[in-house]
């Protein structure tokens, strides 16, 4: 796993780890990976996100929430959303990782295991109920498009698992 590493004021960088994921709320957008670079210039903020997938319905929603942040510390923040470098679940911090799996969402894998894990070949994707890799994947297609539905044979729980994306 490689966390993003983004050159960012602290004071800004504060700011933006005030502002939550509206899919996952438990994951702050910095957590996320998806702000790629924050910068003041003549009192107003310019943020660039990246977007998780092309179409992401929340990426509205993070930009209004970003420039209400801001305004809220007295900042007039213009927002942009960037699509390349395309986002990857590397990005996800390691505060991040541990946040979804204490939520009741398994981490991504690495890109190769994600693949054996979501055919069904092998049992890699750990219980975040229990921590039991005894799991089985239901359905490729979770609660939205970047989760896949797992559960575990131990604890029977249904979770999602978020999906490796490269």
């Amino acid at each position: 796993m490689t966390e993003q590493l983004i050159p960012i004021d602290q004071e800004l960088l504060d700011i933006l780890e005030t502002v939550s994921d509206p899919e996952i709320p438990v994951l702050t957008i910095v957590d996320m990976g998806v702000v790629r670079s924050a910068k003041i210039e003549n009192q107003k903020v310019y943020v660039e996100i990246t977007s998780t997938y092309s179409g992401c319905p929340a990426m509205d929603t993070i930009a209004d929430d970003i420039k209400a942040a801001f305004k809220q510390k007295g900042y007039e923040a213009s927002v942009a959303v960037i699509l390349k470098p395309a986002w990857t679940t590397d990005w996800i911090t390691s505060k991040g990782r541990a946040a979804l799996e204490k939520y009741g969402i398994a981490a991504p894998l690495s890109e190769h295991a994600d693949k054996e894990a979501l055919l069904g070949n092998k049992k890699l994707v750990k219980c975040p109920q229990c921590g039991s890799q005894q799991t089985k994947v239901l359905s490729q297609f979770g609660s939205t498009a970047c989760k896949a539905l797992f559960q575990c044979e131990d604890c029977k729980e249904p979770f999602d698992y978020f999906k490796c994306l490269k």
